[in-house]
């Protein structure tokens, strides 16, 4: 995929522990230190580690589609989260950078990143299981 700087993974973990315990307002409070500290292209390299997590390894060769069942009529935070995980399963930068800025022009960043928090560790814990 795309190397991320050390703070964004440091910055995704405590952003997974806050999302475990189900503290939304420390996973808020995390992206909106982030932004503070390294502006909206550090939100995305943390978004870009949860993907990583979420995802875990992706085999080697060809473009990747995921499935997601009902996806068109999903709320945007939820679409989101699949068209940002898809893209970075396709190392598709662009796509994701763009999924960004549509977010921020619709006023909807804060609540995708929170869904994509939540959805990581729905993915995290259904593993586990």
């Amino acid at each position: 995929m795309t190397e991320v700087p050390q703070h964004a993974i440091d910055d995704a973990a405590l952003v997974l522990r806050s999302a475990l315990s189900g503290d939304s307002d420390a996973v808020v409070g995390t992206f909106d230190s982030v932004v503070d500290r390294s502006g909206i292209v550090g939100a995305y390299d943390v978004a870009w580690c949860l993907a990583a997590t979420m995802v875990g390894q992706i085999p080697s060769g060809g473009a990747w589609t995921l499935d997601f069942p009902g996806i068109d009529d999903a709320r945007y935070d939820k679409r989101w989260v699949a068209r940002f995980v898809s893209a970075y399963v396709n190392g598709d930068i662009p796509t994701g950078e763009a999924l960004f800025g549509a977010a921020i022009a619709d006023g909807q960043l804060p609540d995708c990143l929170l869904a994509l928090a939540g959805s990581t560790v729905a993915t995290l814990r259904h593993r586990a299981a």
